[in-house]
């Protein structure tokens, strides 16, 4: 399945794409969709089994939603966005 993890700030963006490169999923950095969020303007699009780490999420993550045909389906939101 593919993901999207957006975030507060571009470090967090690339710390959980080497996260994911660790987990062996595939993950790019990629501009933020303009639907899903303006605040940093970097996402993480990642190919993984499962739809979130099974560790902490990270708090620079502000949402992370899974790809759904032209459409995005919202797996976590933090609680401060």
């Amino acid at each position: 399945m593919r993901y999207i993890a957006t975030f507060y700030n571009h470090f967090g963006a690339i710390r959980y794409k080497k996260m994911c490169e660790k987990r062996g999923w595939e993950a790019q950095l990629s501009p933020v969709p303009r639907s899903l969020s303006s605040s940093c303007g970097t996402c993480v699009i990642y190919e993984a089994p499962e739809e979130k780490p099974s560790d902490a999420i990270p708090e620079e993550i502000e949402q992370i939603v899974r790809v759904n045909g032209d459409g995005y389906v919202c797996l976590y939101r933090a609680e401060n966005s």
